[in-house]
């Protein structure tokens, strides 16, 4: 995939199609699922190609972030007419994350 490619152009660890095990009462499903792409460990990014995201779309980004308790992913759809009205970015009810702006502004108040 070229995207991953020129993701670790940049010096980044990018992982495709990880699996994702389940286990729930005793019941282990192993690939149960498949992330598109892992970025350094942290990041999920789910890829798509259709004309509109659908609510279902952005749930299986969530139910990969708390499967693999992650915080943070981006569902990318290009399909979309462009870049910018075709990424989202989700968060799995993490409460201690921040966008590093947010932090860097908080310190700069208490100071």
């Amino acid at each position: 995939m070229l995207l991953a490619g020129k993701l670790r152009q940049y010096g980044l660890t990018v992982d495709r199609q990880v699996p994702i095990n389940i286990e729930y009462d005793g019941v282990h499903i192993e690939n149960a699922f498949r992330v598109d792409l892992l970025i350094e460990g942290k990041l999920v990014v789910e890829i798509k190609s259709v004309e509109q995201t659908l609510p279902v779309h952005a749930k299986q980004v969530i139910i990969y972030l708390r499967l693999m308790r992650l915080p943070l992913g981006l569902l990318i759809n290009f399909g979309a007419p462009t870049f910018r009205d075709g990424i989202r970015r989700l968060v799995n009810n993490h409460k201690d994350f921040a966008s590093s702006r947010l932090r860097a502004n908080q310190r700069e108040a208490s100071n």
